[in-house]
């Protein structure tokens, strides 16, 4: 049975108050027992009260617009662990080459983590890099070992190089039928130049002034192909705490996560923002995404 952390967003906030020694009173770390776990070697910064396992991605040779990039410009991964009251709390980024993050995020997911973020620290970086930040809170063992999963999944993945989903799929040639896709999603969407595309909108507000679909706080899906293979990208609008049962639901339907970021500061409510790509029969794909919309307030 797996563990489940409490969310993490709020209480880490609150904790967020206490002063680094705060969380060192309420019992010391085990250094010994997280490397261990994640197997990864760390340091410990006693002021903080901080616990960092490290796994440099020196297998990535990478250039930025030609120029070579070190390990120590930003291509380490990590995971901090801190103590948080009766709990403990672990924070990471996880250095990704674009084939290693759907696995590694479904990883994380599978073993009681929150992914918070997943985006690009370079332009013009070849092979391309992306950065995915994970979160928990509880017992200071399971976090560990749910971190040793997701260092053992990234590993696993190296070893193997798994190649991208493809999909020969030319939008001039769709001939998929939007009625059944309509019919699972519940929302009518437009057939234009080959993509048929669904948009459903949310609100906001920015000051006083409210937002909404046409001002991009919607999620939408846009698919081409035929009814036996189509190919699908989009966007999810979600609120804080939608974001992960979102994820898990696109995951488990073999929909692909590319990137998790914020599109706008200071509306209210706060919104993240998803961006996917899915490859598949097109009925599939949207029963995929009616049970990750299923997911949300009102879905």
């Amino acid at each position: 049975m797996k563990t489940k952390f409490s969310c993490f967003m709020y209480p880490f906030l609150a904790l967020l108050w206490l002063a680094p020694a705060a969380f060192a009173a309420e019992g010391a770390l085990d250094p010994a027992r997280i490397e261990q776990l994640t197997g990864l070697q760390g340091t410990l910064n006693q002021k903080e009260g901080v616990f960092k396992v490290n796994f440099p991605r020196k297998d990535i040779q990478a250039t930025v617009a030609g120029a070579r990039l070190a390990t120590d410009q930003g291509l380490t991964a990590w995971a901090a662990f801190a103590r948080a009251g009766d709990h403990a709390m672990v924070m990471g980024d996880i250095v990704l080459l674009e084939n290693e993050v759907n696995p590694v995020l479904s990883a994380a997911l599978d073993n009681g983590l929150e992914v918070t973020a997943l985006h690009n620290h370079f332009l013009w970086d070849a092979p391309k890099v992306m950065f995915m930040h994970i979160g928990g809170m509880g017992d200071e063992e399971v976090l560990a070992r749910a971190v040793g999963q997701v260092f053992g999944k990234l590993k696993e993945v190296i070893a193997t190089k798994p190649g991208p989903p493809t999909a020969n799929v030319d939008p001039a040639k769709t001939s998929l039928d939007p009625r059944k896709l309509e019919q699972i999603i519940g929302t009518a969407g437009t057939l234009n130049n080959g993509v048929y595309k669904i948009v459903i909108g949310r609100t906001a507000k920015m000051g006083q002034h409210e937002v909404g679909k046409e001002m991009g706080i919607n999620t939408w899906a846009a698919f081409a192909g035929s009814d036996q293979l189509a190919v699908v990208d989009g966007d999810f609008a979600m609120l804080e705490g939608e974001v992960q049962d979102v994820l898990k639901a696109l995951r488990r339907a073999n929909i692909n996560i590319v990137a998790i970021h914020n599109h706008m500061i200071g509306e209210s409510p706060r919104y993240v923002f998803l961006h996917y790509w899915g490859i598949g029969p097109a009925e599939e794909l949207a029963r995929g995404l009616k049970s990750a919309l299923a997911t949300q307030s009102g879905g």
